[in-house]
């Protein structure tokens, strides 16, 4: 009665019946079992396979505005991106641009973190504890494509990386699942060594999925790659845009 829906049509609901209920009914339903936030989105992917929008999100909010590319700058010399859970890079600043090899190399569809680390043998070597790292990627990526289950481009882009990268399947096979939050990570820098760079991660306004990630220096050993970093993006040619995709800043 307080969620105004009929007992027959409810027990259907929890039978897993098609009947597919509007995002209004699911609120409502959500209300009056007093379901807390997570609760709530636990519920919508019960029954929709994705979670619900924010209050006051719009659809399709995965855009990198003006202010999210002026951030990118004010954050140098710390290497910055602005990523989705899918781990595209939308936009980056020049510190993170050339951190490892120059992002502006190579197709669009390859300005992906999980494609440098499994099909890019420089960022392949980056890693100081590669299989760590990239079983934490996999099981993040895998934990964000809840969200996403009839998303077609997801599903193409877990085909992709299964058929060319083994690596890649066997961690996926695994089925493990991780939460997106802040992390330590050891590099071994083609041009500048070994560092240590914790990745803090920012949401963006209401977008589900979009978030700035900082790489910061663990220690003050870690913290003098910056220098060499920043004169090396210094002597580089100016920076490309390419839109709707990513923009660089230098």
């Amino acid at each position: 009665m307080l969620a105004q829906v009929g007992v027959t049509w409810y027990t259907w609901l929890e039978q897993g019946r098609d009947i597919n209920p509007s995002p209004e009914v699911l609120d409502a339903i959500a209300g009056a079992l007093q379901l807390d936030h997570d609760e709530r989105n636990h519920l919508w992917r019960l029954v929709t396979g994705h979670s619900p929008a924010p209050a006051g999100a719009t659809s399709g909010c995965a855009v990198v505005t003006p202010g999210h590319l002026a951030l990118l700058s004010q954050v140098m010399p710390f290497p910055a991106c602005v990523q989705n859970a899918r781990y595209d890079i939308l936009a980056s600043n020049a510190a993170y641009r050339f951190m490892i090899t120059d992002l502006d190399d190579g197709p669009v569809e390859n300005r992906n973190c999980l494609v440098r680390a499994f099909l890019d043998p420089d960022w392949a070597k980056a890693y100081r504890d590669y299989p760590a790292v990239t079983a934490r990627m996999v099981a993040r990526l895998r934990a964000g494509m809840a969200a996403h289950l009839d998303d077609p481009s997801w599903t193409r882009f877990v085909e992709r990386m299964q058929s060319e990268s083994p690596h890649f399947a066997e961690l996926w096979q695994r089925g493990e699942i991780a939460s997106d939050g802040s992390s330590t990570t050891d590099f071994d820098l083609p041009r500048f060594g070994k560092v240590s760079f914790e990745f803090t991660r920012l949401w963006l306004d209401t977008a589900a999925t979009l978030h700035l990630s900082v790489l910061r220096p663990v220690s003050g050993t870690d913290t003098g790659v910056l220098g060499p970093l920043s004169d090396f993006v210094a002597d580089q040619p100016p920076v490309t845009t390419r839109p709707s995709v990513t923009a660089t800043l230098s």
